[in-house]
């Protein structure tokens, strides 16, 4: 069998992070094929290369950082609805899919004659029906669902269509372990996009004084432990007619084989009980509660362990939790708490807001572009100062 071409999806920013990843995991990237994220959806940035079965089953099971991985089932030029049709059910869908499963076709359309998204995507359900020889139930895309339908993404720029099926079913956000929630959750993707981005070693303390649901820290012992992220979860990939059920075992024994002890200090804390509750609940599902520190404090009370160590938090800003809040003061204090309990340490500051980021007077380093659910932010990094003996 040819090697079958992959398209890693990533969110903005996240390009080279998941790119180190791969390559972490023996996944061969092609030159030149990181793609960033432009208008139209979440499937336009990412990264492509060739793979197998196992390259699939590896990607889904140990990526942090990206959301989806795609198969491409092929691209041609179609300004026609019949052409469409004729030319996707002509793709191997029968060597992935069942007959009659249920499929939810995901459209977008950008300079085509054929600009109607419902209608591309009712052509494409229909032409696999014909490849797969029998109707397959258009359904609904819910990830929500305890099994969503299988699905399949189609994009058309400039008359070129690109037809994927997804091998990652609910979004790899979901890694099983996040059911309570605090206000403005952090998709778990992007806390471990933002603890590479913050060069955390894996080993040194590291503290979240805002860590509202835990995902920061969560994903902090996941990582340290070398767990994989998608061990406790179903795929869409299982349900394929060339699903190979031994290969799939043989790498999460092999995933589960290279599993440590944490070996770092995770400390988190947070002035709202309810979020560190739902922090904890976290951290039991994810099997790492044992590895955090969690407690109810503001900020102003924050008691730092003997360092040095690394400050990676997301902190409160105004549009995404209150627009009408004045936050300054409180990073201003964020700030003097740093000076006055981690002296020589690193922090990393997700944020939207150049101004508050400013308040705590630290000398930060460019910021790092991501996006946080729909808002442009950035993961601003400092070292904080040593303490003046004079």
């Amino acid at each position: 069998m040819d090697p079958l071409r992959l398209f890693i999806v990533t969110a903005p920013g996240v390009e080279a992070f998941t790119a180190q990843e791969l390559a972490a995991c023996g996944l061969a990237v092609q030159p030149g094929s990181a793609q960033p994220a432009a208008q139209g959806g979440e499937e336009t940035g990412g990264i492509t290369l060739l793979g197998d079965l196992a390259a699939i089953y590896r990607a889904n099971l140990h990526l942090r950082t990206a959301s989806r991985v795609l198969v491409r089932m092929g691209e041609f030029h179609a300004t026609a609805f019949s052409e469409l049709r004729k030319k996707a059910s002509r793709l191997p869908w029968g060597q992935f899919l069942r007959p009659g499963v249920p499929l939810a076709v995901r459209a977008t359309c950008h300079h085509s004659r054929l600009y109607h998204s419902d209608a591309v995507a009712e052509r494409v359900a229909g032409a696999i029906s014909d490849a797969l020889g029998r109707p397959s139930l258009w359904a609904r895309a819910d990830e929500d669902a305890p099994e969503p339908p299988q699905l399949i993404i189609a994009r058309l720029v400039n008359d070129q269509v690109t037809l994927s099926l997804d091998s990652s079913g609910a979004h790899l956000h979901r890694r099983g372990y996040r059911l309570a929630t605090a206000k403005a959750p952090l998709r778990e993707t992007l806390a471990a996009a933002v603890l590479l981005a913050s060069g955390w070693d894996g080993r040194s303390p590291l503290l979240d004084p805002f860590c509202g649901s835990g995902t920061i820290l969560i994903e902090a012992a996941l990582l340290a432990r070398r767990m994989a992220p998608g061990k406790h979860r179903r795929f869409a990939f299982q349900n394929w007619v060339n699903d190979d059920a031994r290969l799939w075992k043989s790498l999460l024994d092999e995933a589960n084989a290279q599993e440590i002890p944490c070996p770092a200090l995770l400390q988190g804390s947070d002035r709202d009980a309810g979020a560190v509750q739902s922090a904890q609940a976290n951290a039991e599902r994810a099997g790492v509660a044992e590895d955090l520190q969690l407690s109810c404090l503001a900020v102003s009370a924050l008691n730092a362990p003997a360092g040095p160590g690394w400050v990676v938090t997301n902190p409160p800003y105004g549009q995404r939790i209150s627009s009408s809040a004045d936050l300054r003061n409180l990073y201003a204090r964020f700030g003097q708490v740093l000076r006055e309990q981690c002296p020589g340490w690193q922090a990393a500051i997700l944020c939207n807001s150049e101004t508050l980021v400013h308040q705590t007077r630290l000398a930060y380093e460019k910021g790092i572009p991501f996006v946080n659910g729909g808002l442009p932010v950035h993961l601003t990094r400092a070292r904080v100062p040593h303490k003046s003996h004079s």
